[in-house]
């Protein structure tokens, strides 16, 4: 008989003859698609101008720590001028404009988003620290079709709001953060284009370049200038934007923190609002759920764009019978993860988004040691320069720990069990945040029992971080208020009265 190769056990795992190198070979996308300017101005009128302040920044590659490009900062007086000239565009030119012009540009728009999507992902990696193959295969696949999505509703508005009169709100404002920085600035500008509206736009100060690359699209499409103006800077150019008088509506994703200090602005001045704010989403598995793919969930849940997502998966419920055996899938799973380059394609974790979002990982994590938890880190080698950290799972883990209470937005997985769905609830809920979770097992009636007892804005059924254009997205509690997506994501964009007098006069 020929001699056969035979597996060993070891540690719970199956490992082969060395003979067989079963090591990956690098991968790396080709950065030759994209050219980064030494310097970026703002986009104010439909085109990049130089800032009043005369301020600058300076952007860098979180998974090098190399300088990419010095960024305008935009002071009070630059917002000014952005929104006065969104106002132009609004009174003279895109207010005026039908619907069906609208969805033109906003098709062209999408359909330049797909052709250019490689040089897209590619920048959109360099610059945040992300996977290749989640910016090509997620972020510009799924902004892409904010737009397609969008445009389709904009000369059907009638349709959205059947008997109201219907009119775009005016100037937006509009703060993006700075984990899907193309993605959340197409959730906004989408739907306030299409409803009519006029945008002055502030990307994150760390991720800036493809909201800026996306401005050179827009001249490439002649979109009318002031339509959209994009306001690069820190802290005080968002403060400016969300202080300014003549804004009409505001819209933020990021920090719980920042959050309530712009609801509080807004409300002084009662300026529509919506937030999408912060979360600590409860991934939940019963024992009858189908283990594997569970598994497969959870880590995407969490570990998906190095857990820098508001509705991350980052506190996993696991009912009591099925704990242990669980865990050590779990383990097992997280020790093929890749964490490496974001430019190769097969890496499943980059970077950390920035020096400042590390040090808060590695703080919280060294409270969950300290305050009793097991902390689990798969063997792996980390990049020399860059910032990087470790995917982790956290066992014995209390309500009261600090990881299991505060938004981390990082790789860490804190695990909790339970033994009834009404506890599973009891702990899912109790939290500050409200914005998702996800629920395993393979009775329909228990989904919809969970789904109802849930306070989240999105529920998952056996699946996680799954995306739809038409499909609405918010929270509850401190994750936020509105919605974005979908038919109810147009409702913020718009002031809506009745239509009694047209219809009694015979307008339309």
């Amino acid at each position: 008989m020929a001699d056969e190769i035979e597996p060993t056990v070891e540690s719970s795992s199956l490992s082969f003859s060395p003979k067989f190198n079963l090591d990956y070979a690098p991968a790396l996308e080709s950065t030759s698609i994209v050219s980064i300017d030494p310097e970026y101005g703002l986009f104010i009128g439909g085109q990049f101008v130089e800032p009043q302040s005369g301020e600058s920044f300076t952007t860098v590659s979180p998974s090098t720590e190399e300088p990419l490009a010095r960024i305008a900062a935009a002071s009070a007086l630059d917002v000014d001028r952005a929104v006065k000239a969104a106002r132009r565009a609004h009174t003279k030119v895109w207010g005026p404009m039908s619907g069906r012009d609208r969805a033109k540009y906003l098709f062209r728009i999408a359909r330049q988003l797909q052709e250019r999507a490689r040089e897209f992902a590619v920048l959109e990696t360099i610059d945040g620290g992300k996977p290749i193959r989640e910016s090509r295969d997620v972020d510009v696949p799924l902004a892409a079709a904010h737009f397609f999505y969008h445009a389709g509703w904009a000369d059907k508005l009638e349709y959205a709001f059947p008997g109201r009169r219907i009119a775009p709100r005016g100037v937006v404002g509009q703060i993006i953060p700075w984990n899907f920085p193309l993605l959340m600035l197409a959730w906004k500008v989408a739907p306030a284009l299409a409803t009519g509206n006029t945008v002055v736009l502030k990307p994150a100060e760390t991720t800036p370049l493809t909201a800026l690359l996306f401005a050179k699209l827009l001249q490439d499409i002649e979109l009318p200038p002031g339509v959209v103006n994009i306001v690069t800077g820190a802290g005080a150019t968002g403060s400016a934007l969300v202080e300014h008088g003549d804004v009409d509506k505001l819209a933020f994703t990021g920090s719980t923190s920042v959050g309530k200090q712009i609801q509080r602005s807004a409300a002084a001045r009662r300026v529509p609002l919506t937030l999408e704010l912060g979360g600590k989403a409860a991934h939940i598995v019963f024992e009858d759920a189908a283990l594997d793919q569970a598994v497969e969930g959870v880590i995407n849940g969490i570990y998906f764009n190095q857990g820098h997502v508001c509705c991350a998966g980052s506190r996993l419920l696991v009912q009591e019978s099925i704990a242990d055996s669980f865990v050590d899938r779990l383990k097992q799973r997280l020790s093929t993860v890749r964490v490496g380059d974001p430019l190769d394609k097969n890496t499943d974790v980059g970077a950390i988004n920035s020096a400042e979002q590390l040090g808060r990982i590695t703080e919280l994590v060294a409270a969950g040691i300290s305050e009793g938890a097991d902390c689990y880190q798969p063997q792996c080698s980390l990049p020399d320069r860059g910032y990087w950290f470790r995917p982790t799972i956290f066992t014995n883990v209390q309500q009261s720990h600090r990881i299991a209470r505060e938004e981390i937005f990082g790789p860490v997985l804190s695990v909790l069990t339970f033994r009834t769905p009404e506890e599973a609830v009891a702990k899912a809920n109790d939290t500050q945040y409200g914005l998702s979770a996800g629920i395993w097992t393979e009775k329909g009636s228990k989904i919809l029992w969970m789904a109802d007892h849930l306070d989240a804005g999105v529920v998952w059924a056996n699946t996680f971080n799954q995306f739809d254009p038409a499909s609405p997205f918010g929270g509850y509690k401190e994750s936020g208020f509105g919605r974005e997506g979908g038919l109810q994501g147009l409702s913020p964009y718009v002031s809506l009265s009745s239509n009694e007098l047209s219809s009694s006069t015979g307008g339309s």
